[in-house]
């Protein structure tokens, strides 16, 4: 037993022996290493290699190239060289950890292992909890591309960006969460889904100002135009101040800590229920912007040291902030002295009349820089000397004084030397030949450069109806070192061809339609070059005109037209040639619509026009030669002055002098249109004697008249954008008359050429009886109602033995406009109206105050295919001669630029 116990005691501690001589040996051989990286005591070692293992994706070779360790490097280890390895594939963030191990060391060499793990890549990513419309705009601003490795850094970013692009347009409360997927079909790449909740829009409950004293709160208030307050708490502003008999200045926000004006919030607040909902959105960049307007206002009004010292955002509730602005006013500062320095051109009493401003009035800052720059309404010191060529001019204001409340200004001037024109180049036309732009500019190569001749010229492009307004610009590029200026046009064609074809059936009167074909760039010259058709020959900006109109049997008028702007190609002589041809007939008794009663006219015009140059070069003059005849049959006017059948000649010359300074043909927002024309026929009466007024067919064979008429639209913008693509609340006025008169006052009046007015303004379709007049709308009233001698009668009324027809009217008008789209393919704008006119067969009865008021609202959609259409609902507040109640709402609908 002592021997079996022997053995197995013998057996048992050998076995312990050879384990504990082999985790000797193992621990002396990992050891070998950790003796060697003592480190207290580093050993230098050189890199006999290097592996790489965690990589699926990214190369071996780039990724020890990062760590900046190559194989034949001395590196000591434990050392620096090892970790900063290790932070520079951190710092590049390919990876989400890395380990460098040492593999093995023999004699010097050391072999290195780098354990890698890569970051997952991006495969796609998506949007939670918003619309698609905002998800396409906001992946614009996402810098997220696939296959981009998702780190930290990304998903932080994403959701600052996510939220910036909300808070932007008001939502402040928005919350985001980027959540990581994992894509089962694209090994160690992931899908990034972002979670968005914009929560409810944060809006401004109140604007708060402290530290005003000098200027109201209301006047601050309003001044934020973007940065508006609850519409609510305006009107609790307002009953406030009357319930506490609190005048402006001391309205002021600190006033809510008072113990009066708190009951009065609550009383007001649990009585007023205000259907009141007009809170505006809070916009970061929008709030900014009022407060430097807040700045300008106040530099405006001589605070020149005011400053927005601080602001700060009050949550007032979940959804709604206040804004508090603490003002710097400073003091309020005038001008003393204004020195000018460096002029030699103009005297300094020259240039005060254009500065106009006095010893002692409030300084303003950004009064002086519209006065010495651009003045949008009136003339500045720039203007001066850049419509005298003096592009390099420059006028710097210097405050060299300030003294007390006192400002003393030095105008430092460099008038420089004058420009001269050498070259103008054009671009973007590709219908338009080029040279019928140039003979249209006023900027021309050795001219002296002119500021208003770079304004006139472009009113002259946009005037051509060829370009878009909108687009046409102008890139001036001076040339200082030998005094000459490059002037280029960029232009963006518009078609302006016209195409008008519309139709209906108009009962007992057949058929009703207009065919109408107007090629605005027509060019006679390339009719033999085919290439050139587009689907005309066009390039020179001739005028090409054809309708058709028929209103079945009833009406029918056929019109030819052309015009050569510049007649001969070296000046603005237009030349315009018409014929046309229509017939109106009436019907018979038993309804039948023929020759039997109807009234032909033909007739044939050749005009002659030219631009002045004074009074202004806005000023135009035109002449033109009328040849007409008049067939009636069937006692076509139901007149005794006239015989049943006969003819009727004119020979007409018409004059008319015009000032054309609108902006924009199609919008205009600033400028007027006036013209003046005169139509004289021969003196036909002083010409054969007297004795011819006793045969009814001799006095009205020849048409004897003299008419005169007057139209003026004045085009003033209200609000809207400085900017010539920007839209604009614009006011239009007008007024509008028109006279007839005779050379011989015992001389019957002719029925022809008289006016008639009402309605929309349109000729032919079912305004029967208008051949030969002269046609004026006014909205609100039936078409051609407001006519003597029978007014709402003439529809009803035997027309026997008078002549119908003013021989006198006036037209008023007001119109308040704003564009809903100003683009290439259309300009619409919305309207509302009031107009008023009056007609009369005498001059004993003209009243020009007394006329027939309408009011009411439209829109008019230009497309350059189809013209200008309008549509139209007014209200006629008065009643007619002859009717039994006032003329009330009537629906107009309008084809065609409508002049008076």
């Amino acid at each position: 037993m002592r021997r079996f116990l022997l053995l197995a005691f013998l057996l048992v501690f050998f076995s312990v022996d050879v384990s504990l001589a082999q985790f000797r040996r193992s621990r002396e051989q990992e050891s070998a290493l950790g003796n060697s990286l003592n480190y207290a005591n580093p050993v230098e070692y050189t890199i006999g290699g290097i592996e790489v293992t965690g990589l699926n994706i990214l190369d071996k070779s780039a990724m020890i190239s990062l760590t900046g360790l190559k194989v034949g490097d001395k590196i000591k280890l434990p050392g620096e060289k090892i970790s900063g390895a290790i932070r520079k594939l951190w710092k590049h963030g390919l990876v989400g950890d890395a380990t460098i191990l040492v593999d093995r060391i023999e004699g010097s060499n050391v072999f290195l292992t780098i354990e890698l793990a890569e970051r997952p890549r991006l495969n796609d990513f998506y949007f939670t909890g918003i619309s698609r419309s905002r998800q396409s705009a906001l992946k614009e601003d996402l810098t997220l591309i696939r296959g981009k490795i998702v780190n930290d850094a990304m998903i932080r970013n994403t959701e600052l960006s996510v939220k910036k692009f909300f808070f932007k347009k008001g939502f402040l409360n928005t919350e985001v969460k980027v959540i990581q997927e994992s894509d089962t079909l694209n090994r160690g790449g992931v899908k990034v889904r972002i979670d968005v909740d914009l929560n409810s829009k944060v809006r401004v409950h109140d604007v708060i100002f402290t530290g005003n004293k000098e200027i109201a709160s209301g006047k601050l208030r309003k001044k934020m135009k973007k940065t508006k307050e609850n519409a609510r708490i305006t009107l609790h502003r307002t009953l406030l101040r009357s319930l506490l008999g609190l005048n402006p200045k001391s309205l002021r926000a600190e006033k809510d800590s008072t113990e009066s004006w708190r009951r009065a919030k609550e009383f007001l607040s649990d009585n007023v229920k205000l259907n009141l909902f007009a809170p505006s959105k809070f916009i970061m960049s929008e709030f900014e912007e009022d407060k430097l307007k807040l700045i300008e206002f106040y530099n405006s009004q001589g605070y020149r040291d005011a400053e927005v010292v601080s602001d700060t955002i009050i949550r007032y509730s979940k959804d709604r902030i206040d804004v508090k602005l603490n003002i710097f006013e400073g003091r309020k500062y005038y001008f003393r002295d204004i020195k000018w320095t460096g002029k030699y051109i103009y005297s300094a009493d020259v240039l005060n009349r254009i500065l106009d401003i006095q010893k002692g009035d409030v300084y303003n800052k950004e009064l002086i820089d519209k006065k010495t720059n651009f003045n949008p309404k009136g003339p500045d010191i720039s203007g001066l000397y850049m419509d005298d060529g003096y592009l390099f001019f420059r006028v710097t204001p210097i405050e060299v004084a300030v003294e007390g409340d006192s400002i003393d200004i030095e105008m430092r001037i460099f008038e420089g030397e004058q420009a001269t024109i050498k070259n103008v180049w054009i671009a973007g036309n590709e219908r338009t030949s080029e040279h019928v732009i140039r003979r249209e500019l006023s900027t021309v190569p050795g001219q002296k450069f002119r500021r208003s001749d770079i304004i006139r010229t472009q009113q002259l492009l946009s005037q051509m109806g060829f370009f878009n307004p909108q687009k046409i610009s102008q890139e001036i590029e001076p040339n200082p070192a030998d005094g000459t200026v490059d002037i280029g046009w960029k232009v963006e064609e518009q078609s302006n061809d016209q195409i008008q074809l519309s139709g209906g059936w108009g009962g007992a009167f057949g058929f009703v339609g207009t065919v109408g074909l107007t090629f605005n760039t027509f060019s006679v010259r390339n009719i033999p070059h085919f290439k050139k058709w587009r689907p005309l020959p066009v390039g020179d900006g001739q005028r090409l005109s054809l309708s058709a109109q028929a209103n079945g049997a009833s009406y029918q008028s056929y019109n030819f037209s052309f015009t050569e702007p510049w007649l001969g190609g070296r000046k603005p002589n237009s030349f315009t040639i018409s014929l046309n041809s229509s017939v109106s007939r009436l019907p018979t008794a038993g309804f039948e619509i023929s020759d039997a009663v109807s009234l032909r006219q033909n007739g044939i015009t050749v005009g002659l026009g030219r631009r002045l140059e004074w009074p202004d070069n806005y000023f135009s003059l035109s002449n033109s030669l009328s040849f007409l005849v008049y067939k009636y049959k069937g006692n076509y006017f139901q007149s005794t002055v006239l015989p049943d059948e006969g003819k009727t000649y004119s020979i007409k010359l018409e004059t008319n002098i015009a000032r054309n300074s609108i902006d924009n043909p199609m919008y205009p927002t600033q400028g007027s249109t006036i013209s003046l024309s005169a139509a004289l026929t021969p003196p036909w009466s002083k010409l054969r004697g007297s004795s011819y007024l006793l045969d009814v067919e001799k006095q009205f064979q020849w048409i004897e008249m003299h008419k005169w008429m007057f139209d003026a639209k004045f085009y003033i913008k209200l609000l809207g954008s400085s900017k010539p693509e920007g839209r604009s609340l614009v006011l239009e006025t007008k007024a509008h008359f028109g006279f007839i008169g005779q050379y011989d006052k015992a001389l019957t009046p002719s029925p022809f050429e008289r006016f008639l007015l009402g309605g929309d303004g349109l000729a032919g379709g079912f305004n029967s009886f208008v051949l030969g007049q002269d046609i004026i709308g006014l909205r609100g009233y039936e078409n051609n109602l407001i006519t003597p001698p029978f007014y709402a009668l003439r529809s009803s009324t035997s027309l026997a033995g008078k002549i119908e027809g003013g021989i006198v009217y006036d037209k008023f008008g007001l119109e308040l406009r704003y564009p809903v789209t100003l683009g290439q393919a259309a300009t619409i704008y919305g309207l509302i109206f009031a107009e008023g006119g009056n007609n009369w067969n005498n001059y004993l009865e003209f009243n020009p105050f007394q006329i027939y008021k309408s009011a009411g609202f439209g829109a008019k959609i230009f497309m350059p295919a189809f013209g200008l259409i309008g549509l139209n609902w007014a209200y006629g507040f008065d009643t007619l001669p002859g009717a039994t109640q006032r003329s009330g709402a009537q629906f107009h609908f309008t084809i065609g630029q409508q002049i008076r």
